[in-house]
């Protein structure tokens, strides 16, 4: 009788400190999770603001900006359109 308590109480408390581990695991599994979640609404934040600074940087406006002040660039005009033609000789050779 005596034999068959002590392996009882060895089961209930192998048992007990089974449910302690589970119950720990699973807390720390969840917090891992509730950080992971917490990361990805931060990134998804961020790559909103990416996208929005993105189309500022590529908006028409700011790129002619850009163009006429650091690389020296100015509207097209038909007053400086200038018109290329073909030499004769390749003209009549495109089919």
């Amino acid at each position: 009788m005596i034999r068959l308590n002590l392996v009882l109480l060895v089961a209930v408390l192998m048992s007990a400190f089974y449910l302690v581990h589970t119950q720990y695991e699973s807390r720390r599994l969840y917090t891992a999770l509730d950080r992971g979640q917490s990361q990805a609404r931060k990134l998804d934040v961020e790559h909103e603001q990416l996208v929005v600074q993105k189309r500022a940087q590529a908006a028409s406006a700011r790129v002619q900006q850009l163009a006429t002040r650091q690389i020296g660039m100015s509207p097209v005009t038909p007053g400086i359109t200038e018109y290329v033609t073909l030499p004769t000789a390749v003209a009549e050779a495109r089919p």
